[in-house]
């Protein structure tokens, strides 16, 4: 078992452990998109006033804070899951242990009445699901030869976006702010459940564990690009591409209500999700599987990035509810290609085995790190530089940008 921990994988995982796997992805971003879609919007609303900050500047912050905490949770727990010791393997402890404080997170932000407690619950929030998360994550190259992870990606995505509209859906249908907490809470914690239960996790021998030196664990979190070029590109790629896409739903919300005057921007933001979901649910596996066939990954990351440019620019020059219908349609076709193939070229520029875990976390940080950028970046497009319009412009300027990085990575076709 130990040698399997670190040795790269080489038999195909099954439909089952694939499955609960995505579960369990999907599990946790339930968790956190039940509040980023619809309820911190609604809490921020309610709490603004007094405050001397508009309902989107408050967002921002609350949004912001909890990102920065993300930033530094998702390879913290990431190199603590690569040196576990524990009969129940690496990855599987902090698993249970993130999902579980994620759900406690949750049910804090379902009773929060004072802007701090806001505040504190979603950073919890965000320093508990990471947790899990970077587990998650990092038991794909643990588990999964190289050839299979476009497709493994792919119903990652599938279970991402997923977890987005249940999350999304959820914090509408529940009846309130505590209710929509509540039953996200009770999804994340109980979608992590088969994937523990089902399948054992790979172990590390103490021998295999690098001697412990404080000095040694932060040098890890820096990645040289001189070192490691591809993965410092990949990881720029990654990092505009999903600032862009940041942008986009940050404001949603208030874009259909402020904008487009729509009568119930709550189920308007279930529709569009929904419309994007179906999209991506269309290609997501399709071209992860794809990319694994042909043996390919630059030009698909590259192709996905230009149509979710094209598609965040319909919503600045065509700002209407068809519109954005075709907006969040097109977003969904770029961004299932994107998600799959991209998490299959991050796992093959990855430095060592030891350091898988650590690895993906810094490599989230492209993740977590446009949600700090986001609301720093929206707030005065909004309410000072020219409004949602140039908001979205904006946005596609960098998602193609990110797109056309790609083409800087030499090791993977």
């Amino acid at each position: 078992m130990t040698a399997l921990a670190l040795d790269e994988p080489v038999d195909r995982v099954g439909r089952g452990w694939t499955a609960a796997l995505a579960l369990a992805n999907g599990a946790i971003w339930v968790g956190w998109y039940g509040p980023l879609q619809i309820l911190l919007a609604k809490q921020a609303e309610q709490f603004a006033p007094g405050t001397g900050l508009s309902k989107e500047s408050l967002l921002a912050w609350v949004t912001g804070v909890g990102a920065v905490v993300s930033l530094a949770a998702n390879p913290l727990f990431g190199a603590l899951s690569d040196r576990t010791v524990s009969r129940y393997g690496r990855r599987t402890p902090w698993i249970v242990a993130g999902a579980a404080g994620g759900a406690l997170s949750l049910l804090v932000l379902a009773g929060a009445d004072t802007l701090w407690v806001l505040f504190a619950g979603w950073c919890l929030a965000q320093l508990t699901l990471n947790a899990s998360f970077a587990a998650v994550t990092a038991a794909v190259p643990d588990r999964v030869p190289r050839l299979q992870r476009g497709a493994v990606g792919g119903w990652l995505g599938v279970a991402q976006i997923l977890g987005v509209v249940a999350g999304t859906g959820l914090a509408t249908a529940a009846g309130g702010i505590g209710a929509g907490y509540v039953a996200c809470a009770a999804f994340t914690l109980l979608g992590v459940a088969p994937y523990v239960l089902r399948h054992p996790d790979l172990r590390l021998d103490p021998a295999a564990r690098p001697a412990w030196s404080w000095r040694r664990f932060a040098a890890g979190f820096w990645l040289s690009p001189r070192r490691h070029p591809d993965l410092a590109w990949a990881w720029l790629t990654r990092f505009l591409i999903n600032l862009g896409n940041a942008l986009v739903l940050l404001y949603l919300f208030y874009y259909l209500r402020d904008r487009l005057h729509y009568d119930d921007p709550d189920t308007g933001v279930l529709i569009l999700t929904a419309v994007n979901g179906v999209t991506l649910l269309a290609t997501v596996v399709v071209g992860g599987a794809w990319s694994d066939r042909i043996g390919r990954r630059k030009p698909f990351v590259l192709w996905s990035g230009v149509l979710m440019a094209v598609a965040t620019g319909v919503l600045s020059g065509w700002q209407t509810w068809t519109g954005a219908l075709v907006a969040a349609a097109v977003l969904g076709v770029g961004f299932g290609v994107f998600t799959s193939v991209d998490f299959a070229l991050m796992t093959d520029v990855l430095p060592k085995a030891l350091d898988r875990g650590k690895d993906l976390g810094v490599i989230n940080i492209a993740n977590s790190l446009p949600q700090v950028a986001a609301p720093v970046l929206a707030a005065p497009l909004v309410n000072h530089l020219g409004g949602y319009r140039v908001l979205y412009l904006v946005a596609a300027g960098i998602g193609l940008a990110g797109a056309i990085l790609v083409r800087r990575i030499k090791g993977v076709a």
